[in-house]
């Protein structure tokens, strides 16, 4: 782990610190993915927090998770407390902080706080501080600096979403094993050292984040790989946590990867803009629509339109066939004649809607990734077969985590060969870059 931020000299985030009892401590934030949390952390260090994603998972995060759960949370909760709970045990409860969101709606996710919060209690860590930020206010609840850390963190988001799909569409081609990752991982610590840096301007932020961006593509372009179009493309969905937690999910898209697929998995920036569009529109169901806070709300997502744009602009070549919605109501709208957006939330709206978009791009099967239980999970679980009907019967499986493992490899070799049947005969077209030689 690289060193503590320079020097905090700015009072207003000196006062911060002290009023969040975060002085001598480091705030760690649950991996959801790695990538992301890291580059968040940066985000979050760029204000003067000392801020890092949690280490990885082990067994002995799920013996501490059980522990201290009763079975009805769901598996991520279990994850993120064990996590927790495992870095006050190695690095002493009083040199560390974590970061807790939190968010309204019908989701368990809701109550990790509180649960986290009473356990900590229960088992004497009282004064170990949690900090929350939710997505009922589109996460402006994080103190004075919070328009400045959002704008930082949606860059992050950006930056972690376009490396992603940068690794995903690369690793299954590669010649040299781990190669990809290796790439991956020092263009994070790149991307992450520029958008860390401290007292500078979001002009001059967003100029060194795209310039390690355009190191990263460089990087990516240059790697040696043998890109074979008879590969099919998996539309990865589902619950928000456990489809990009590697832990929690086994890795489940190495798997796909090793039984011949290659994965495209919904982006975090997707679950951003979908809070934007429910600040929007609850907002707007209570006479809003024209007040201070919409206008807020308005003039914040333009910014971040633009900031995506910009960062997105160089890989269109990269990510031609693998293009992300214009808009997040273009999924919503999808959804609609399954689970209308206006009454069911979350991620089975944005599930059921990214496999429509997904097959309309060529996809060749879906897997959503859930928690055993989850009720957003077992909603979608149900529209699939009239979704698999309406899609050409393209195949389209939940895969459900508890911390115990079947044959996974066996059950995704299944799902990979009936994805090889549905490419033959399938109807929509593929486009491909120009790395496919196509």
């Amino acid at each position: 782990m690289p060193s503590r931020p320079d020097t905090v000299e700015d009072p207003g985030i000196l006062q911060a610190i002290r009023e969040y009892g975060l002085e001598g401590r480091t705030l760690y934030l649950p991996q959801m993915p790695y990538g992301g949390t890291y580059l968040l952390a940066a985000a979050i260090r760029s204000i003067g927090f000392d801020a890092w994603p949690t280490t990885d998972s082990d067994e002995r995060t799920l013996d501490l998770g059980a522990r201290m759960t009763s079975g009805d949370e769901c598996y991520p909760q279990k994850i993120t407390l064990g996590d927790f709970l495992r870095i006050i045990e190695d690095e002493g409860k009083e040199n560390v902080a974590f970061l807790m969101p939190s968010a309204n709606g019908p989701c368990r996710f809701g109550q990790y706080l509180h649960l986290v919060r009473a356990k900590f209690d229960e088992l004497g860590y009282g004064e170990v501080p949690i900090i929350s930020i939710t997505s009922n206010d589109g996460y402006s609840s994080i103190g004075e600096y919070s328009m400045d850390l959002v704008r930082t963190a949606w860059r992050a988001v950006l930056a972690q979403d376009i490396l992603m799909k940068l690794l995903l569409k690369t690793r299954p081609y590669e010649r040299e094993k781990g190669s990809t990752d290796r790439i991956y991982h020092e263009s994070l610590v790149d991307v992450g050292e520029a958008i860390s840096l401290m007292g500078v301007k979001h002009r001059e932020r967003m100029d060194a984040v795209e310039a390690a961006m355009l190191r990263a593509r460089e990087r990516f372009r240059a790697l040696p790989a043998d890109y074979d179009a008879s590969r099919p493309l998996i539309g990865v969905v589902g619950e928000i946590f456990c489809r990009h937690n590697t832990f929690s999910n086994f890795d489940l898209i190495r798997v796909v990867e090793e039984q011949g697929g290659e994965c495209w998995l919904s982006d975090i920036g997707e679950w951003v803009w979908y809070t934007d569009d429910e600040q929007r529109r609850r907002l707007t169901e209570q006479g809003k629509r024209l007040g201070k806070d919409n206008t807020i709300r308005y003039i914040k997502s333009v910014i971040m339109r633009r900031d995506e744009h910009r960062l997105y602009a160089p890989f269109a070549e990269d990510f031609i066939g693998y293009e992300e919605p214009h808009d997040v109501k273009d999924v919503l709208e999808m959804s609609k004649p399954y689970l209308p957006y206006t009454g069911a939330l979350g991620e089975m709206v944005l599930s059921s809607g990214k496999t429509i978009y997904m097959y309309e791009k060529g996809a060749d099967g879906i897997i959503d990734i859930s928690p055993f239980t989850c009720m957003n999970g077992i909603v979608v679980e149900a529209v699939y077969p009239s979704l698999s009907k309406d899609l050409e019967d393209m195949p389209i499986r939940v895969f459900y985590f508890d911390g115990t493992q079947g044959d996974l490899e066996r059950d995704v070799g299944i799902f990979i060969e009936l994805a090889r049947t549905y490419q033959r005969r399938k109807t929509k077209v593929r486009r491909y870059p120009a790395c496919f030689g196509a």
